[in-house]
């Protein structure tokens, strides 16, 4: 599942994000959802999280 649905996206579950600086390379971090930063229910490029390791990225995939 793509991370561009706000209602698919909640605290505790594993997501894969792009960080600010990895934009241009696509790639990708893994890691436990903390906070949602996006209040939009949607996002064109994912939405906004902080991670519980505190890096912050736009969801990419919603991870099993």
């Amino acid at each position: 599942m793509d991370g561009k649905n706000r209602n698919l996206i909640r605290a505790g579950i594993r997501v894969s994000i792009v960080l600010k600086e990895d934009q241009r390379t696509g790639a990708r971090t893994e890691g436990v959802v903390k906070d949602i930063l996006t209040n939009s229910p949607t996002h064109p490029h994912g939405i906004k999280v902080r991670l519980e390791s505190g890096l912050v990225g736009r969801v990419q995939e919603i991870l099993p």
